[in-house]
């Protein structure tokens, strides 16, 4: 009886010590990234002027010591002439905690103390844009980790490629995301030297179900090489056509960035 009572209480205790290990490596394993992906849209010039200092002189230095890095700040390449000029901004956080940390401090205004900028002092009736638009986003498992362009272009030569598939369904759209990671679409992108900056899962946005990613690139004529390299490659040509990968896209954005002088790539 005894030994019966010594084999049960060892099984017992092996399986506590297991799941505690277990646990302890599950909150110890590195997960990924989350991104906020803030749109500024404007209609003048003066409202893009604004926000771009507002963002160079305060909010972005005041993000990095916060500890905050890898921030990326994009134009539109056709701001000059659009009737909706926009301004991007990506911030990476290592988790939803961080986020909400940053969110907490901008309410209470401990971030940025005494700001007299044109952004923040400007009256109702001279607005310093039209509307903000805030994505949340949740980094794919086949890139955890916002990764900077290695490029050799100057800035302001550079093209960045921001897409946003939305789904028909759910299901498709998480058909989607299986085809960029376990389908082999962002081995692919990789292998062609896309110079992919991060993709994501939308968690909270205007647009939904979507995911969205983004590509750079030295300039335009290395970005339809490139995406001409793609849509040859055998391996695309595979998966592409793969039954359970079909009509998972039912509208694609395309939108082309140059970074701001001022941003962290």
């Amino acid at each position: 009886m005894k030994q019966k009572f010594f084999t049960s209480t060892t099984l017992v205790l092996a399986f506590l010590l297991l799941l505690n290990s277990s646990f302890i490596n599950a909150v110890k394993a590195p997960g990924g990234e989350y991104y906020q992906l803030t749109i500024y849209h404007c209609k003048t010039a003066d409202q893009l002027g604004v926000i771009n200092a507002y963002l160079k002189n305060t909010y972005l230095p005041a993000l990095h010591k916060t500890g905050l890095t890898n921030i990326g700040v994009f134009s539109s390449i056709d701001n000059d002439t659009a009737t909706d000029k926009r301004l991007y901004v990506l911030i990476p956080f290592a988790s939803l905690q961080k986020y909400e940390a940053l969110m907490t401090r901008l309410t209470e205004g401990s971030l940025i103390k005494n700001n007299t900028s044109d952004y923040n002092i400007a009256a109702f009736n001279k607005m310093p844009f039209e509307r903000i638009e805030t994505t949340l986003l949740k980094a794919f498992k086949n890139m955890l980790h916002l990764k900077k362009p290695v490029l050799t272009a100057p800035l302001t030569e550079r093209v960045y490629e921001l897409r946003s598939y939305e789904a028909p369904t759910e299901r498709l759209y998480r058909q989607k995301v299986k085809m960029f990671n376990d389908g082999g679409e962002v081995t692919l992108f990789d292998r062609l030297k896309f110079n992919a900056i991060f993709y994501a899962e939308v968690l909270s946005g205007s647009h939904m179900p979507n995911l969205m990613y983004m590509t750079t690139f030295n300039n335009k004529a290395e970005r339809d090489e490139h995406w001409k390299n793609f849509v040859d490659d055998s391996v695309w040509k595979k998966i592409s056509v793969m039954p359970e990968y079909l009509n998972t896209v039912s509208k694609a954005d395309i939108f082309f960035l140059h970074p701001t002088e001022y941003s962290d790539y």
